[in-house]
């Protein structure tokens, strides 16, 4: 058997193999609601029968000004668990794990969503709200948020805390904490955007104290941390950075990591390539001794079993790839696997109806 369709942990949670679906935001709460409805429903659970063995959901707002556009999915009450409850089910039946990314945008909050025509920050007239982030200083191109008090702080770290309560009760068994692709938890990590003098510029606090507060809210749900290893600009959070980040939110509870890179500052000049990131997800891996999964243009099924048996990381996460084919697992499992004549055996990610299928000669 290929290591990529062997199982593996992510604390005590068990998933049947290491092919996982990233984050990926949808932009698709038309009510503007933050609750997710059937265009969620529909996308998630196709990649759970597509054969993937986590299925993580875009990043959910831990409170409403934590969403990036005005239509993004959150998890800050209790209507949006209950929407999520049906999801979270439907996952499983396809023999995946459900998981659920939390987020809070920070100074790159209340956007316009991609493929609306206007760009930038949505306005208060339109659904806007006011962003919150360290300082008063703006992401290139967005207006300027509000520097947070320390109280504001404080109550970022009790919605993190309440959001995991509620993501648990949702049926959520693997949480993953968005610190990455310059959003708040991020935004307090990087030094070109944490300047503060108060007890908050201690950069790895917030992610400390966020990370104690999710694990005594969830204490057996599967706990990982999505990082960006590298800010692609001088002066920024760099590979051996992340590895402290990782050393400390390990301590204080989380499992394991998801290492991507970039988001915090328009200068970014990014290299990119097929695996462009593996660099730093085996960086953070050996540099912490902690498990990694991998993301970035992992494109091909071989490619995908070399980041493992190479070392590069513990599992991977795929995102483009699945949006062209959420079947992709089905496919590079046959193609790794699979017998000439299509024959499957009983730990295959193959549903019973689509075997005839499986035939790779």
């Amino acid at each position: 058997m290929s290591r990529l369709f062997t199982p593996i942990r992510i604390g005590s949670v068990e998933i049947r193999n290491r092919v996982w679906v990233a984050p990926m935001c949808q932009y698709s709460c038309e009510e503007q609601d933050g609750v997710p409805g059937d265009w969620h429903r529909e996308h998630l659970t196709s990649f759970a029968r597509g054969g993937a063995g986590l299925v993580i959901t875009e990043a959910a707002a831990v409170s409403p000004e934590g969403r990036i556009s005005p239509q993004d999915a959150g998890i800050w009450n209790d209507a949006q668990a209950d929407a999520w409850a049906p999801i979270t089910e439907r996952i499983r039946v396809h023999g995946a794990v459900p998981g659920i990314q939390l987020a809070h945008a920070g100074r790159k909050a209340s956007n316009y969503r991609p493929w609306a025509p206007e760009r930038g920050t949505v306005p208060v007239s339109e659904g806007g709200w006011q962003m919150l982030g360290p300082t008063d200083e703006a992401f290139e191109g967005f207006d300027a948020p509000r520097a947070m008090t320390g109280s504001e702080v404080e109550q970022v770290v009790a919605d993190f805390a309440a959001a995991a309560s509620r993501a648990v009760a949702a049926g959520f068994a693997v949480l993953e904490l968005h610190a990455a692709h310059g959003y708040l938890l991020h935004q307090f990590l990087s030094p070109l955007s944490n300047t503060r003098s108060d007890q908050w510029g201690e950069r790895t606090l917030l992610l400390q104290r966020v990370t104690e507060a999710v694990r005594a809210a969830a204490p057996e749900a599967g706990l990982m941390v999505r990082f960006s290893a590298s800010d692609w600009i001088d002066g920024g959070v760099t590979p051996e950075m992340t590895a402290e980040f990782a050393r400390v939110a390990s301590a204080a509870g989380a499992d394991f990591f998801d290492i991507s890179s970039g988001g915090l500052d328009a200068r970014q000049k990014i290299a990119t390539g097929p695996g462009y990131q593996l660099p730093f997800a085996r960086a953070v891996r050996e540099q912490a001794d902690v498990p990694v999964a991998a993301v970035g243009l992992i494109t091909d099924p071989a490619q995908a079993e070399q980041v493992l048996a190479h070392g590069d990381a513990d599992a991977v996460l795929i995102g483009r790839e699945l949006l062209r084919n959420p079947h992709w697992p089905l496919f590079a499992e046959a193609e790794l696997d699979g017998a000439p004549d299509g024959s499957v055996g009983s730990g295959s990610v193959w549903p019973a109806q689509y075997t005839r299928g499986r035939r790779v000669s």
